[in-house]
């Protein structure tokens, strides 16, 4: 072909390519009309153009071998496939083992997939779906290992469109497809504050269901926000796995996502269901046309590009026409916010962004608009027409020049307030460690600069204030730092009290928390008097807020357990676990409520029961959590004292270890909770002869905790048991008896006095063994009364004691047998 004819071919080529589809077909077929041979290359190198795009977005994989239908993967028999991406496969599957029938989307690995980043990306997004639970999200139900060694999620099957194919479809009013995308910012403000990115956010990943409800899939390349692993790969060296015509522009120049990245391609969607068009209209559609345009072109205000769509020839004119009209004004501005390419210029969370949309559908003024007293006044006259119609205009004049605009603002900010608070946070976080990911990411400083920011910023938001304090405290507790937690949740107590009216779950949260906070602090007695209070509400709000009930109840229950009431105790744990049901989540949630009932039956002394409810723990979650996680790190503690209560030494070790591993791993090695992993092994130590090794592992740990948690703590209290034991292990009574005195006069204190027993056996143990007979009658007298009240007549504890007491009498009247003779 000469280079004339190219050009000209060329030429064509690319009007046509910016024509809608109909108008495409129209002017093509008056090109044929007049040049038939013309025609006929123009439409070939359109099919060309089309079969490439379709190429591209095949896989690099070959297809999935038809007769693996029928096949099954662990509990799970595929039947046929549903899609497939770069990462994996997903088909349709259902439940073969008789549990129960169920059809589920079962996502999987390509056979054969052995990069390991892959791997991690699979692994990272199971973490990120079992820590969200949302009714527009596509609820994780699963996930194993398949007997090939192959990961698999299980997740909710849903039958739906894609969005914009659904909005095509049906032509819903405007009013709907504002419906559709604030379901859809409903579930991403949900992840942003659980800190996860989505990432990839596109009509394909967002399916609309028969009934009119959204559904959000796909979290594969999402991200963690509070995940510091410094292995995982910069982010300007990825493999780009985004989709490219909804990514921001962060995203495509290589550079850190944070929540405000999401913001950007819920624009470009919701652009698309609005319209019915992507932002750009581009020449090539090419990857670097579409690049250029999403770093260097201002996307057209929607209404322009529905007006210009409407002059082309053969487009449905009145339609498109009224369709800008209803675009112009508020809906324009909104979307030209959400896409701008500053980060920092576009609205500030999910939650900011499906305000506004309330607030058009609500005919108030939006908040991307400035807040001028003519438009506000506009706006209250679109909303109460025949009102203002009876009152006259003067008068709404002369008072949207005062009160009115004011009254405006305050209801517009009330109505963001909390939502708006976690998002700002969790940006604020990230951005920090993004600017810091070469260096330490220093979490506790990030918690402080944010709180700090919070109370400078929402002095006029209380309840978002309040919220954002929460938030600090409990990450605080997970950190370890209980006392500045309790502050933090001292402050968001005394805030919420100035407040008055509370909406009930931030209420169960705040109380709920702040008990926790007490309780890792060793004041049972305060965190008590604190949670009993709210139980009335609690119980009220169990069926709007099961697993915020669930969580409360859970922690008075260990509350209670702390001060010895095991009965009460057991009443709550069973009220928590009857609250959390079926599901991926709720998995969680009913594992810790089964450990928590074994730690009682642990207590007690019913070592069978308490092995039996900690492997039912661990077995409900099987593979499908975190090694690392603190619950799991947890039960493989607890299980390793019961094993090794038993006297099953081996497998206690095995247990032991790969707490004190994830322990490292997790919290690293001086955090109160892992220094307890740490006093269990040494005590394992102790019990298998290694007796040397043991002291020196329990006076490190002991000093280490001294410091984290002051000198009155009840794990203060079991260091010096625990070197009390090994100081009479290893013979030397005298510093047995003075560290057993030590934890008799911590655990005296009334939160702690249910750990008293123990240490009073112990001491009136070696009291006995020195020949001090008449102190320990008096030591072992008041342990068997102080287990009577607490455990009652039954507790094996209790024969254990009368067992020495009776050896004791024995011992005297020998010696007094002696005397006489």
């Amino acid at each position: 072909m000469d280079t004339a004819r190219w050009q000209q071919l060329s030429s064509w080529l690319d009007q046509l390519l910016e024509l809608a589809p109909a108008a495409r077909q129209l002017r093509l077929q008056r090109v044929s009309a007049q040049d038939p041979t013309l025609g006929r290359e123009l439409e070939r190198l359109l099919q060309q153009e089309a079969d490439s795009h379709e190429f591209m977005a095949q896989p690099l994989w070959t297809a999935t071998p038809p007769g693996r239908a029928g096949s099954e993967v662990g509990p799970y028999r595929l039947l046929h496939p549903l899609g497939e991406g770069g990462m994996g496969e997903v088909w349709l599957a259902e439940r073969c083992d008789g549990l129960y029938q169920r059809q589920v989307a079962l996502k999987l690995l390509r056979s054969g997939v052995a990069d390991p980043g892959l791997r991690q990306r699979f692994g990272r997004e199971r973490q990120i779906l079992a820590r969200l639970q949302h009714p527009h999200l596509a609820q994780l139900l699963d996930a194993g290992v398949d007997q090939h060694g192959q990961p698999y999620l299980a997740l909710d099957y849903v039958e739906g469109e894609p969005i914009s194919d659904y909005c095509r479809r049906l032509q819903p009013p405007l009013e709907t497809r504002l419906q559709l995308m604030l379901q859809v910012c409903a579930v991403v403000s949900h992840a942003h504050a659980n800190l996860v990115v989505h990432r990839d956010l596109k009509p394909s990943n967002i399916l609309v269901r028969a009934d009119g409800t959204v559904k959000l899939l796909d979290f594969g390349i999402a991200k963690l926000l509070d995940h510091d692993d410094p292995n995982a790969a910069h982010p300007a060296t990825e493999i780009r796995a985004f989709t490219l015509h909804y990514a921001a522009p962060e995203q495509v120049r290589g550079e850190a996502v944070t929540t405000l990245t999401d913001v950007y391609s819920l624009g470009v969607v919701l652009f698309e269901v609005v319209t019915g068009h992507k932002p750009y209209r581009l020449r090539r559609h090419s990857d670097a046309e579409w690049e250029r345009s999403i770093l260097d072109v201002q996307a057209p205000r929607a209404s322009a590009l529905l007006q210009r769509l409407a002059a082309e020839p053969g487009a449905p004119r009145r339609a498109l026409l009224r369709q800008a009209k209803r675009l112009r004004g508020d809906l324009d501005v909104l979307l030209e916010k959400a896409l701008q390419k500053d980060p920092q210029q576009r609205y500030t969370s999910a939650e900011a962004l499906a305000g506004d949309l309330r607030r058009y559908l609500q005919g108030q003024p939006i908040q991307a608009r400035p807040p001028g007293v003519g438009y506000r006044v506009r706006k209250y006259v679109g909303r109460h027409r025949w009102g203002v119609a009876l009152a006259g205009l003067a008068a709404l004049a002369l008072l949207g020049t005062t009160s009115f605009a004011l009254w405006q603002l305050r209801q517009a900010r009330a109505e963001m307030a909390r939502a708006q608070a976690m998002q700002d946070f969790t940006v604020g976080l990230f951005d920090k460690a993004a600017s810091q990911r070469h260096g330490h990411f220093d979490v506790p400083q990030l918690l402080a600069t944010g709180q700090q920011r919070g109370e400078a910023e929402l002095a006029d938001q209380p309840l978002a204030l309040a919220e954002l304090q929460g938030v600090i405290g409990r990450l605080r507790i997970g950190l370890g730092d209980y006392q500045l937690a309790l502050q933090t949740l001292d402050q968001q107590r005394r805030l919420l009290q100035e407040v008055g009216e509370v909406p009930p779950a931030l209420q169960i949260e705040a109380v709920t928390q702040r008990g926790r906070a007490l309780r890792m602090l060793g004041r049972g007695r305060e965190c008590l008097a604190h949670l009993q209070p709210l139980q009335p509400l609690a119980a009220s709000q169990a069926a709007a807020l099961p697993a915020a009930v669930a969580e409360f109840h859970s922690q008075l229950g260990r509350c209670q357990a702390q001060l010895g009431d095991a009965d009460a105790a057991r009443r709550s744990f069973q009220q928590a676990l009857a609250l959390r049901h079926q599901g991926m989540v709720e998995r969680f949630g009913r594992a810790e409520s089964l450990a928590d009932l074994a730690a009682l039956d642990a207590t007690a002394g019913r070592l069978p029961a308490a092995l039996a409810g900690y492997r039912q723990a661990l077995a409900l979650l099987g593979q499908r959590a975190d090694a690392s996680s603190p619950q799991v790190i947890s039960l493989h503690r607890q299980l390793g004292d019961v094993l090794a209560r038993q006297g099953d030494t081996q497998a206690a070790a095995a247990e032991l270890e790969l707490a004190w591993q994830a322990a490292q791993e997790a919290w690293g090695p001086r955090h109160p909770e892992a220094l307890v992993v740490r006093r269990a092994r040494a005590l394992l130590a102790l019990q298998r002869g290694q007796q040397a090794l043991a002291g020196q592992e329990l006076r490190q740990v002991q000093a280490q905790l001294l410091g984290a948690l002051g000198p009155d703590h009840r794990e203060i209290g079991y260091g010096e048991f625990a070197l009390g034991k090994w100081a009479s292990a290893s013979g030397d009574a005298s510093a047995a008896a003075a560290h057993y005195a030590r934890a008799v006069a911590i655990w005296r204190q009334p939160d702690h006095v249910a750990l008293l027993p123990q240490a009073l056996l112990a001491q009136g143990q070696v009291l006995q063994q020195a020949g001090q007979f008449a102190q320990a009658r008096t030591v072992l007298a008041e342990a068997r009364q102080l287990l009577l009240a607490q455990r009652g007549p039954q507790a094996p504890a209790l024969h254990e004691l009368d067992a020495r007491l009776a050896a004791l009498a024995q011992a005297e009247q020998g010696i007094e047998s002696t005397a006489a003779r």
